[in-house]
């Protein structure tokens, strides 16, 4: 794309704020939506997609167009900044008050609301327990719809190492959710 390239060199080279500010109108429907998805919370995700675009402007200078394309370099900025908050103390926080405030809802859509949450959250501890790599190749393919021919060069793998390693994420997931299921039986 001729103007991303353009706000990329004027972001680069002159710390162009109207640059800037275009780059992110362009990319923050997207990564908002890639983020959403992932949360399923509103303001985290506002949060999220607020700080990928403070860590993309910081880190633009290091940013190699030759290496692979700008939307695939803020996909795994977004990717790492995801994983990193389900690592963090305040999404283990965030975990246990959630939990203890659905012990007090009433409301039947609120209840059907938190378990559809719990179900995704369930998907994702899971995702978040796997390597890196994992996570990455599965937050790509299942959040923000790559193909693996699309990831392949993004991690640097051969697309057939990424199919495998999705395929098998697939299955322990399978694997773990029914062990979840059997479990409440």
């Amino acid at each position: 794309m001729e103007t991303e390239a353009a706000w990329i060199k004027q972001i680069q080279k002159q710390s162009s704020e109207s640059a800037a500010n275009a780059l992110v109108r362009y990319y923050y429907k997207e990564m908002y939506s890639y983020v959403y998805r992932q949360t399923t919370n509103q303001q985290l995700s506002m949060d999220l997609t607020q700080d990928i675009f403070i860590h993309m402007l910081q880190a633009i200078g290091r940013y190699d167009g030759r290496k692979g394309s700008f939307r695939s370099w803020l996909y795994k900025l977004a990717t790492n900044r995801i994983v990193d908050y389900y690592r963090s103390r305040y999404y283990r926080y965030d975990q246990r008050t959630t939990a203890m405030d659905a012990e007090f809802a009433e409301d039947e859509d609120f209840t059907l609301e938190i378990e559809q949450k719990e179900q995704i959250e369930a998907v994702l501890q899971l995702v978040n327990e796997m390597d890196a790599a994992a996570q990455h190749i599965f937050r790509l393919k299942f959040f923000a719809e790559y193909t693996f021919a699309d990831i392949a060069p993004l991690l640097h793998m051969p697309e057939s190492t990424v199919k495998t390693k999705y395929y098998t994420m697939l299955r322990k997931l399978k694997y773990g959710l029914g062990d979840d299921h059997d479990e409440k039986r």
